[in-house]
């Protein structure tokens, strides 16, 4: 989801890669769980989340559905996110104790937090969003380390590729004028990259480069 902030407000003016140090540590969370309150539904989900989603609570995408998570249009495409807790307006996998209990597959937008992304040519890097998080006296930690996500140079890469077919696909939907364009394009796309389950014993990355791969292909005969 694509946000207009002033960078000279909203953060330290700095523009970070994953190799670089940003104060980030607040203690391991402790005694707050403010980030994981209020979100409504800001945080979509890529097909990594749900990767990591239905592997962990072993349920497709449709039952995920159900409870967990909804669908909402976002920058003109249909994606889903993780939904809240309507009567305590938190996320639904905080538990009693103010501690996130699906953590080690939780999604990137809060492995990443309160970083953020600029995206620029093509490419990304991450900016510091100084006003997220409450916490005061943080510490200097790796972004690397912080993003605690394995082959991290895999995943920036999925999350650059991914990021930038959505602009293209948002604005080849806005150049067509067949009315049910749109429509048939956010099914194809919620369908093929999400509905479809990933094979859990297959590399995630060479799935979705697959699948990214054939729907190109039928974008680009139609």
């Amino acid at each position: 989801m694509e946000r207009n902030i002033n960078l000279q407000e909203e953060t330290d003016g700095k523009r970070y890669s994953s190799n670089d140090m940003a104060k980030l540590g607040c203690d391991d969370c402790r005694g707050c769980s403010k980030c994981c309150r209020g979100m409504e539904d800001t945080i979509v989900l890529d097909p990594m989340d749900i990767f990591r989603l239905s592997g962990w609570l072993h349920q497709t995408f449709e039952e995920l559905l159900q409870e967990r998570i909804g669908l909402r249009v976002v920058d003109g495409m249909v994606l889903p996110y993780l939904k809240m807790d309507e009567k305590k307006n938190q996320c639904s996998f905080l538990n009693e104790q103010g501690r996130c209990s699906i953590h080690p597959a939780r999604p990137g937008f809060c492995r990443m937090f309160p970083l953020g992304r600029l995206y620029e040519q093509e490419s990304f890097q991450y900016i510091l969003q100084i006003h997220e998080c409450p916490k005061e006296h943080k510490t200097k930690v790796k972004i690397r380390k912080w993003l605690d996500t394995p082959d991290l140079n895999r995943y920036e890469k999925f999350t650059c590729t991914w990021h930038y077919f959505l602009k293209e696909i948002q604005r080849k939907s806005s150049q067509v004028s067949a009315e049910n364009y749109a429509k048939e394009m956010n099914m194809l796309m919620l369908q093929t990259f999400y509905v479809t389950p990933y094979d859990e014993g297959r590399d995630f990355y060479e799935q979705f480069e697959e699948r990214l791969g054939k729907i190109k292909e039928i974008i680009q005969n139609q």
